[in-house]
């Protein structure tokens, strides 16, 4: 078996250890002893197209969640899965993935149990978002949860009274969307479906404000272009730079490729990056620098391709459930490969100690 989760590493003082994305879970086996399923962990170097098998051993439930049914992993931020447990109702934070984490006492955070708000529902998640990596132990670090429909919701896990701060929103063009969280801004933000509204959160006083966007220099495409285009479903990332102070939105287009046992696996036909400013304008661009941009099912982040050597520069990595891809912004050359992703989260940089 195996899953594939990505991750950057990088060292504390600031240098650049190779990059090693992704993670595979593979040579499964069954213990007796714990009465579960269990899989090591292996690192592999995008660089060198190699892989190391760790001696950690993980739970193979929080990637195959179709199978166990027990614990669904809902996402990953900062080198932490979330995950809801189907027999308790508890959402918990887990670092079972992360290779850099311990070997033999793994964290895992159990979160306040989850407060539905009216005509709201905390059974499908949108995806969780984290203002640091460090839940533990920083009290200072919110995690943020949105689900599919109105509600959105904080918590401090290492606060002294942590419990859910329950927010519901009223545009429904944000209802479906998913939340990330901006280092520049110190605030939760949403980018409602189109693109054309950003709502911005802030945790410590939970006030928030909408800001309207106006896309600009959108490059004109040929008929052919138009109608593929026309025919694709469209998803929107919001994505920051931590290195540069960038803030770019990512319009990705996917098409049905097939239909494999009733499930649409979907292939990315096109990509649209646009940089934006302080006033709300979102203007296309096909050079982001030096810069490499990372989606996901967890959030998107992107990286200095200098510090990752063999990265290219102004591209897009993706990986999603059943499509892994690549795209040279300047020409718009897409690479994409379908096949399927048990886990298809990629983890950003993080200081390792």
């Amino acid at each position: 078996m195996s899953l594939i989760l990505s991750r950057l590493s990088k060292l504390r003082l600031g240098k650049s250890r190779r990059s090693t994305l992704p993670l595979l879970l593979s040579n499964g086996f069954y213990s007796s002893l714990r009465k579960t399923f269990l899989g090591k962990l292996v690192r592999y170097n995008i660089n060198d197209k190699t892989t190391i098998e760790l001696e950690k051993k993980v739970r193979a439930e929080l990637v195959y969640n179709d199978l166990f049914g027990t614990v669904v992993t809902i996402g990953a931020s900062n080198g932490w899965v979330a995950t809801l447990n189907g027999r308790d109702g508890v959402l918990r934070l887990q670092d079972d993935l992360n290779p850099y984490a311990s070997y033999t006492d793994p964290r895992r955070i159990p979160l306040p149990p989850l407060v539905t708000l009216p005509r709201c529902q905390t059974q499908i998640v949108t995806n969780v978002s984290m203002s640091s990596s460090s839940p533990d132990d920083d009290e200072d670090c919110v995690v943020a949860v949105k689900f599919l429909g109105p509600q959105l919701s904080f918590c401090r896990p290492a606060h002294s009274r942590y419990e859910w701060v329950n927010i519901r929103i009223d545009n429904p063009c944000f209802f479906s969307s998913r939340v990330v969280f901006s280092k520049k801004e110190g605030m939760f933000r949403i980018l409602g479906a189109g693109g054309h509204l950003m709502g911005s959160w802030d945790p410590q006083n939970h006030k928030h404000k909408i800001q309207r966007l106006r896309f600009k220099n959108i490059p004109d495409l040929t008929k052919t272009s138009n109608e593929l285009m026309d025919s694709c479903c469209t998803y929107e990332h919001l994505v920051e730079s931590v290195t540069t102070g960038e803030t770019f939105i990512v319009k990705q287009y996917k098409k049905t490729s097939e239909i494999d046992k009733g499930v649409a696996k979907m292939k990315t036909e096109n990509l649209m990056v646009f940089k934006l400013d302080d006033e709300g304008h979102a203007v296309h661009t096909r050079d982001i620098g030096g810069l490499v941009i990372f989606l996901s099912m967890s959030e998107p982040f992107c990286v200095p391709a200098s510090s990752f050597p063999d990265l290219f520069p102004n591209s897009v990595e993706s990986m999603d459930s059943c499509e892994t891809g690549f795209v040279d912004l300047a020409d718009y050359y897409v690479v994409t490969t379908i096949s399927p992703n048990a886990a298809p989260y990629f983890i950003p940089p993080q200081n390792i100690d």
